[in-house]
């Protein structure tokens, strides 16, 4: 396993402190992970030539991840994506969850107005990872229930980082995390990634409307911008006439992930590292979700995961965002892949519903591997 370091990450408005963890294996691979929203800050790796590239956008403190609005490296929750009105039913009783989206802030979107990649959580470094957790009070956002979340980052001597998460609730409620890094795999401070490559093992999307919001309908992806099932430069079709990217500005949907399971001899001994990542390819929980290279530096990047769902998002909305090492971050200079269930899940019942039940445990994991291409 990886070893951890520690550094102070600055401090908040209100005078807290937050950290910033480092993990870094045997290959000098490096991921940095603070505790403000657990974000991602980094995720750095030696690629062609031997120069170190880091694929993850990301800020220089903690204070600057306070100001930000386009939820770098987040921990998303307690509902990642967006819910019509903000309006859920919830065991028989209905429930108004803070409207902080849309075009007349309408609509409800990743926790609300603080979700929890806008929180401080506690942190322990293990043998088989880190260990965040916070503890979400009933009403928060909107949503019932005394929540506690964990997660667990850890990164393999393969250049694997997994991350597993839990919640349980001491009322019946929503759940559904996830993580919001911003990836570019020829490096954070690049450019646009419209060269760049990815392929998604999906047959079908959640068509949605201007708002991003699902109306239940799932779609195929033939003979639309939307197959991306062969490996695709991500500019290809990005600007072609078609109501969904012309609505979104180009990629930010929900694919359905094939109901597969990953094939172990994909990679070999993957979790080997067990209990940092205790879901096996061989026993069916992953599924292969996306596959994505540049060959600017010959890497590749797959996601795994046992999420229903993955979003593909193309950083449309950035534009002129000041970032770590002095880079500025543009217009679809980066790309998304959230694992989750299907936005808008509790308007349309045909959909997997990410409700959690008291005394239950919910529980996903998604695999990040980053890899050269040669």
């Amino acid at each position: 396993m990886a070893k951890i370091t520690k550094e102070s990450f600055g401090r908040l408005r209100d005078g807290r402190e937050a950290s910033l963890y480092t993990l870094r294996n045997t290959k000098g691979t490096e991921a940095k992970v603070t505790t403000f929203g657990a974000r991602l800050v980094g995720w750095s790796a030696f690629a062609r030539g031997g120069r170190r590239v880091d694929v993850v956008l990301g800020l220089e403190s903690a204070a600057a991840y306070e100001a930000d609005t386009a939820s770098f490296g987040g921990l998303v929750g307690r509902v990642a994506n967006r819910i019509a009105g903000g309006r859920v039913t919830i065991a028989g009783k209905d429930y108004q969850l803070e409207c902080n989206t849309g075009s007349k802030k309408q609509n409800h979107i990743h926790g609300g107005f603080f979700g929890f990649h806008r929180r401080l959580w506690d942190a322990e470094a293990t043998d088989t990872g880190l260990l965040l957790t916070y503890r979400s009070k009933d009403g928060e956002g909107g949503y019932p229930g005394n929540l506690t979340a964990r997660v667990r980052y850890a990164l393999s001597n393969d250049n694997e980082l997994c991350l597993t998460y839990a919640a349980e609730s001491d009322a019946d409620t929503l759940c559904n995390l996830t993580n919001h890094a911003y990836f570019n795999l020829a490096g954070h401070d690049s450019g646009s990634v419209l060269a760049q490559k990815i392929q998604l093992f999906s047959d079908a999307y959640t068509w949605a409307d201007a708002e991003s919001l699902p109306d239940g309908r799932i779609l195929s992806v033939a003979g639309t911008p939307m197959d991306l099932r062969t490996l695709t430069p991500i500019g290809a079709h990005i600007d072609d006439d078609f109501d969904e990217l012309r609505m979104a500005g180009g990629y930010d949907h929900n694919w359905v992930i094939r109901d597969e399971p990953a094939a172990v001899e994909q990679r070999p001994g993957m979790f080997g590292y067990d209990p940092g990542c205790p879901i096996d390819y061989a026993a069916g929980g992953l599924k292969k979700a996306a596959y994505a290279e540049a060959e600017e530096t010959g890497l590749s990047l797959t996601c795994y995961t046992t999420q229903p769902g993955v979003q593909f998002y193309t950083a449309n909305a950035l534009k002129g965002v000041r970032g770590k090492d002095g880079a500025v971050y543009e217009r679809r200079t980066a790309f998304c892949l959230e694992t989750q269930f299907y936005p808008n899940a509790p308007a349309n019942p045909s959909f997997p519903q990410p409700y959690l039940k008291q005394g239950d445990t919910w529980k996903a994991q998604t695999v990040y591997v980053l890899a050269p291409t040669d």
